[in-house]
């Protein structure tokens, strides 16, 4: 009886190495399928839609949500710094768009991470609608005044949009200095976990990208229910992508950038563009 176990376990441990062996195997023709894909998108007949340098007035594109946040237009970029106190609602900002999107988009801009703070993150919000229940109407910039002080939970439980956190941290692990890359998609619905519930495919974590004071080319594809996002600088080029087809489609809205307290970033070359 022992001899049968014995050799049904040498089995199994072979079994499992094989299917190690060929899933490890399967990783590089996987990504190599997905670059493919995401070169196809870019070769698609896009127009450019929006433009911006970012050595401009920011207010004449832009509109924020978040009182303590400042904005410096320079040469190279438009400096966006959140407020300055840690772990204080009223220190977060979310730069919006004034114009709206829709379906299938590019986004492409230069970033430039200015801050030395391991905690905390940087978001883009692509097409934010309201949900249109009560004052949330699906025009977002009609209750701007019920986000002057940017409450994560105001735009995670009152918004359709698609997001993605990147140059993140949690909130505890500044030593560790362990970055993620991660896409959701809002609202939470009731009764339902934010964390656990809006969370879309794979999250990437320590990326080895965003190197403070380093310039990295941002490059977005939203395609139907694909989500493709490349970062390219410092000698690297990282694609991350995400299917979010178990939930309904975003097809409109404005793009938002957010800082969480303390969070300060430069942005250049800003465009986004839709398919003809």
């Amino acid at each position: 009886m022992l001899t049968s176990i014995i050799a049904s376990m040498r089995i199994i441990s072979i079994q499992l190495k094989l299917f190690i062996f060929l899933i490890a195997s399967a990783i590089p023709y996987l990504a190599k399928a997905q670059e493919s894909e995401f070169e196809a998108h870019l070769t698609l007949p896009w127009e450019e839609v929006f433009s911006d340098s970012g050595n401009e007035d920011w207010q004449s594109r832009w509109f924020l949500d978040g009182q303590r946040a400042w904005i410096k237009n320079m040469e190279d970029g438009m400096l966006f710094s959140a407020g300055p106190i840690e772990k204080d609602d009223a220190c977060h900002a979310v730069l919006w768009t004034k114009q709206s999107f829709s379906d299938d988009l590019k986004i492409e801009y230069d970033y430039t991470r200015m801050d030395n703070i391991n905690k905390a993150v940087n978001i883009i919000y692509i097409q934010a609608t309201g949900k249109g229940e009560g004052p949330y109407t699906k025009d977002i910039s009609v209750w701007s005044h019920l986000r002057t002080i940017p409450y994560m939970r105001i735009y995670f439980t009152n918004m359709h949009l698609l997001h993605i956190s990147y140059a993140a941290f949690t909130n505890d692990d500044a030593e560790k200095k362990v970055d993620y890359i991660r896409a959701r998609r809002y609202p939470v619905m009731p009764g339902k976990n934010f964390g656990s519930d809006t969370r879309v495919g794979e999250s990437y974590e320590n990326s080895e990208l965003f190197i403070p004071g380093t310039k990295y080319h941002i490059t977005i594809v939203k395609r139907g229910a694909k989500l493709f996002m490349k970062v390219e600088g410092d000698g690297k080029s990282k694609l991350f992508n995400w299917d979010y087809s178990d939930h309904p489609q975003i097809t409109e809205g404005r793009i938002g950038l957010r800082h969480m307290w303390t969070r300060c970033s430069k942005y250049a070359n800003f465009s986004v563009s839709e398919l003809k």
